[in-house]
């Protein structure tokens, strides 16, 4: 298998799944900030132009983070990282969409539409007016989760899952471009620091995260 990686908070997110399941892949870099990814050899076998991608041995292309952690851990069974049973997985598929849904996909529209809207201003439809819109989502979906946490350590008490690793890659992301947690979201901040402590977590940072200081 090959991973097609890069420095983004979905690729570590994989990156960070396979050092807790101390799986080790053959690995090439993607240049985003280049484009290499909207490249016309690499958008036909992954329309979405989007990184991560894994590339099986039987040539077949996997996109889209939330399957390529399925296939690994279908792969890689041990230790569980989404679910053992049916319904196992089927908590962790929940609580991932959740945190996509309110907190992720706000966090990254409105990088693209604010920070970093001059480099993909050519590359996808952006909408700069709606930038505030989104990160207002974002922390809105926070302070919902943060009123669900308890004094949970993971998203899905008593056991660590993909969904915290999606969760966290995007916030240590945000933080590093300024986009602070709120003082107020006490249980939130108290995840952060045990995902945090977590050897894959800075282990799965990028090495241009040194040069630039920014978490991906």
């Amino acid at each position: 298998m090959l991973l097609y990686d890069a420095a983004r908070p979905n690729p570590r997110a994989v990156r960070m799944f396979l050092l807790e399941k101390g799986v080790s892949l053959s690995s090439r870099d993607m240049d985003v900030d280049g484009g290499e990814n909207r490249r016309a050899n690499f958008v036909a076998r992954n329309p979405g132009g989007q990184v991560p991608v894994l590339e099986l041995d039987n040539g077949t292309w996997l996109a889209e983070s939330g399957a390529i952690l399925q296939y690994l851990e279908e792969q890689y069974p041990e230790p569980v990282l989404i679910g053992a049973t049916a319904e196992e997985r089927a908590i962790a598929r929940m609580w991932q969409r959740r945190i996509e849904r309110r907190i992720t996909e706000p966090l990254y529209a409105a990088f693209h539409y604010g920070p970093a809207l001059e480099m993909y201003r050519s590359r996808m439809v952006v909408l700069p007016e709606c930038a505030d819109a989104f990160k207002t989502l974002m922390y809105d979906g926070l302070s919902w989760l943060d009123g669900l946490l308890g004094d949970s350590e993971t998203i899905i008490p008593g056991r660590f899952s993909a969904a915290d690793i999606t969760l966290f890659v995007a916030l240590d992301f945000a933080d590093s471009i300024g986009w602070h947690l709120e003082p107020e979201i006490t249980q939130i901040h108290r995840w952060f620091a045990a995902t945090a402590a977590r050897p894959s977590a800075a282990a799965s940072l990028h090495q241009k995260s040194a040069q630039t200081g920014v978490h991906y």
